[in-house]
């Protein structure tokens, strides 16, 4: 039977862990703090990435990839970006190894030593700027629109399976812009993307609003955001679009010469999704029997269990189920067959109730004498026994009613732990109940990091559709402009 996991009441950090080490999603490796993702767990992240290519593509995007390396000297050219980044770089020195005078194993070469060292990215601005240089003469050239899939280094100290590892897989987009409200303009839709990916695909409510200046994007001018709410009351940035003024065009002297003959800066946004969005999908959506996927993201949308008790009714079950696979194909559906005789019907039921998948049918001899299966539900762990005839219909169906229905309890949950509190006494008491906090702030760096060190909450954004009433700050008592989100984050 499936292995026991931790109730969510209990610890949910253990339940996280081990969820995700018991579906079979991703595991610790041999590297301290990089993680290995199983085939699962990868197959989940290969649906996001189709997904997200996809809408990237139909907005125009396209493909590339730049080095792995960047020179130490690349990021001293834009100082806010350095500071923010230079805490967590992992750094090139040498580039070549040689055998140990001991004889036991190999050790640095100190002849070796590189002349500049390098940096292994944990963000592309400054090497696809310096490139971006050589591609950009005239106007004629923009705009650049460019996304990376690639991975990232950020040298963490204290690491979480998808939420946090020195080592991430994400998407980066870089692009490159003659004027400013370009710019802007694909920076908000950028958001808007990741929006609609985060609530249609993954079944992720989202909040989208603008980061306060202490948040911001090292080298940014303005930074917009979605975040969602997991199940524990923390908030998870999901999603960040970088509007980067022209901080990197003057840091790289990128260069073009407009419609009226004049030299000018280019304009730059940036905007990135990682293997974070795991977390969010397991922490949004799992129960204490195991993962809850949403249909549009499950690596097979429907297994179908045979029970049977010899090799005649086997064949006879599978001469059905091989009648019904290609319906269910033509409608789209990914679906598994899983027949392998070393395992009982109900250590399958609990194994894909752990692992998600949406839909299970159960076919066994009195079904196929009564033209009938069994179906069983993920989302609700509900079961009915439905005709074969035009069943294909029903599922398909189902999956939608799904995909709707764990949305909707998301959206319900988060709905219920957002509230407005109005004085700084309040706040300290409501902060430990958990999410979303909407309170005056006076707009000073000050007042936001004093919260911070009282509370450990930070501002997670500054909604765009929020409420923009005038009123005091619920700490100085200064004015404010609207209501701003806090919430203590992963």
């Amino acid at each position: 039977m499936a292995k026991e996991l931790t109730p969510r009441s209990e610890n949910y950090s253990q339940w996280y862990n081990d969820l995700v080490i018991k579906a079979d999603l991703a595991e610790n490796s041999a590297v301290r703090g990089c993680m290995v993702i199983k085939p699962y767990g990868y197959a989940i992240w290969e649906k996001m990435q189709a997904e997200l290519d996809r809408m990237f593509k139909e907005t125009g995007h396209v493909n590339a990839y730049f080095p792995l390396f960047i020179p130490k000297s690349f990021l001293s050219k834009e100082a806010d970006h350095v500071e923010g980044f230079a805490k967590e770089c992992a750094v090139v020195t040498h580039y070549r190894l040689k055998n140990s005078p001991d004889g036991k194993g190999v050790v640095v070469d100190p002849e070796a030593k590189l002349e500049e060292e390098l940096i292994v990215r944990p963000t592309s601005e400054t090497i696809i700027w310096s490139t971006y240089k050589n591609w950009i003469q005239s106007y004629r050239d923009l705009p650049i629109l460019v996304n990376q899939w690639a991975n990232v280094v950020r040298w963490e100290m204290r690491t979480r399976l998808f939420l946090r590892t020195a080592e991430f897989l994400w998407q980066e987009g870089h692009t490159a812009h003659a004027t400013e409200e370009e710019a802007m303009t694909e920076a908000k839709q950028m958001l808007e993307v990741y929006a609609t990916f985060a609530e249609n695909f993954m079944a992720v409510p989202v909040l989208k609003g603008v980061k306060s200046a202490n948040e911001r994007f090292a080298g940014a001018l303005e930074t917009f955001c979605i975040e969602a709410l997991m199940q524990d009351g923390k908030a998870l940035q999901a999603g960040t679009s970088h509007f980067l003024g022209q901080n990197f065009a003057k840091a790289f002297d990128v260069t073009f010469v407009d419609k009226n003959n004049k030299q000018e800066y280019v304009w730059a946004t940036s905007w990135g999704v990682s293997t974070r969005l795991m977390g969010a999908l397991i922490m949004t959506h799992s129960d204490d029997n195991g993962l809850v996927l949403p249909p549009k993201l499950a690596p097979f949308q429907v297994v179908i269990v045979p029970i049977y008790k010899n090799e005649e009714q086997l064949s006879a079950i599978s001469e059905k189920v091989n009648e019904l696979l290609p319906k269910l194909k033509a409608l789209g559906i990914s679906v598994k067959f899983d027949n392998n005789d070393t395992k009982k019907p109900g250590w399958k039921f609990a194994e894909y109730e752990l692992k998600g998948v949406p839909v299970r049918l159960a076919m066994g001899a009195r079904d196929l004498e009564n033209g009938t299966v069994e179906v069983a539900r993920r989302d609700t762990l509900s079961k009915e026994t439905v005709s074969l005839e035009g069943i294909e219909n029903y599922i398909a169906q189902l999956l939608e009613d799904i995909q709707q229905n764990i949305y909707k309890k998301a959206f319900d949950y988060r709905a219920s732990v957002t509230r407005e509190v109005n004085s700084y006494d309040e706040f300290k008491v409501e902060i430990e109940k958990g999410g979303f906090l909407l309170c005056h702030w006076d707009g000073t760096p000050e007042t936001e990091e004093k919260i911070k060190e009282d509370t450990k909450a930070t501002i997670r954004c500054i909604p765009i559709a929020g409420d923009k009433t005038p009123g005091v700050c619920m700490v100085t008592g200064k004015p404010s402009a609207g209501r701003v989100v806090f919430a203590r984050a992963y």
